[in-house]
């Protein structure tokens, strides 16, 4: 199956904080529709607000950090131009502006023990980091003051307690509807062939001379007899692997066609659960493969994709909501532009 993004209520509220703060919005995204309330548009002031929203104001450092934020993560995007710069500012001044809405909306809300919240969420931020040091020099890196992290963390929980509250309590998703989804989209659940294995490894450089490469073979060769006369695999793997899933008895889940070396591949596909192969040589030195499952392609049943269906339209849903949220919003508020 195609899985689908991992969505959750957390992911869509962490987003809306980053648009608080730092306005991480995509340059493809597509402009939205004017709403039907005119935004009014007031001469440049001599302060560095660039937006009010309901009397409450967006400062030029917001906007200039959201900014910053937002060319960073596009690193492949080269200098912009006057023009695309002045597009994506307006970009981030809208995410700005709507994340203010949704934090001026939360505020009407009570959120028990605030202040508390506000300090633990502070704390897990901080835990983090490997060290108060460094902790420091990120947020000198961003900018940003600590006093500017309670805030957003502040923002965050508000909007958080929002959206749980006034919409996505009241998003469903039918059984009806879930099936309707599986019906349309049959293509997502077909699963390839797969087949769980575990391995041990005796890697080799690829600078290594004939001969450690005859040492690493040879021994690689002593662990296969003793892999099939009997020793455990998983203890084998764990005590002379020089793969990182040595820690896991060699153990590298299930995977299909197309995901491992060829040379691997070819062993491992060919292999019966149970069974072990001979030594394989890949680019990574020396193998030894055992087949612990397989699985034949198929159509994953809807009753075990129906719990993944079901979360994934109800995000669906909960974002389409808030977009309508925002809009409804927009338009009982009143909110100034700055023209710079």
């Amino acid at each position: 199956m195609q899985a689908f993004r991992k969505s959750t209520l957390r992911s869509i509220v962490v987003s809306l904080v980053v648009a608080i703060a730092l306005a991480g919005t995509a340059f493809s995204a597509e402009k939205k529709k004017p709403s039907s309330k005119k935004t009014a548009v007031v001469a440049p002031a001599t302060s560095s607000v660039v937006a009010k929203v309901n009397g409450d104001p967006i400062m030029r450092e917001e906007l200039e950090r959201a900014l910053k934020f937002m060319l960073a993560q596009n690193p492949s995007k080269k200098e912009l131009t006057a023009e695309e710069k002045k597009k994506a500012e307006t970009a981030v001044l809208d995410q700005l502006i709507s994340a203010e809405l949704l934090y001026q909306a939360g505020k009407k809300l009570t959120v028990a023990d605030i202040d508390n919240r506000v300090e633990t969420q502070m704390k897990q931020g901080k835990a983090k980091f490997p060290s108060t040091e460094a902790c420091d020099k990120a947020l000198k890196a961003s900018g940003l003051s600590e006093k500017d992290l309670k805030e957003f963390a502040r923002k965050e929980i508000y909007i958080n307690n929002l959206i749980e509250k006034e919409i996505a309590s009241k998003v469903t998703v039918s059984d009806d509807q879930a099936k309707k989804f599986y019906d349309e989209n049959i293509e997502k659940f077909k699963q390839p062939e797969t087949v769980q294995a575990s391995h041990i490894l005796i890697g080799v450089d690829s600078k290594a001379s004939a001969e450690e490469k005859s040492k690493a073979k040879e021994k690689a060769a002593a662990l296969l007899n003793r892999a099939k006369a009997g020793d455990d695999f998983a203890a084998l793997a764990k005590s002379d692997s020089t793969c990182p899933s040595a820690q896991q008895g060699g153990n590298l889940g299930f995977f299909a066609k197309g995901q491992m070396v060829p040379a691997f591949e070819t062993a491992a596909f060919s292999l019966k659960p149970g069974e072990i192969s001979d030594v394989v040589e890949t680019q990574f030195g020396y193998h030894i493969i055992k087949v612990t499952d397989k699985k034949p392609a198929g159509t994953l049943p809807f009753a075990d994709a129906k719990k993944e269906i079901v979360n994934y339209l109800k995000i669906q849903k909960i974002q389409q909501d808030i977009t309508a949220f925002v809009d409804k919003l927009r338009k009982e508020g009143k909110i100034e532009i700055v023209n710079t």
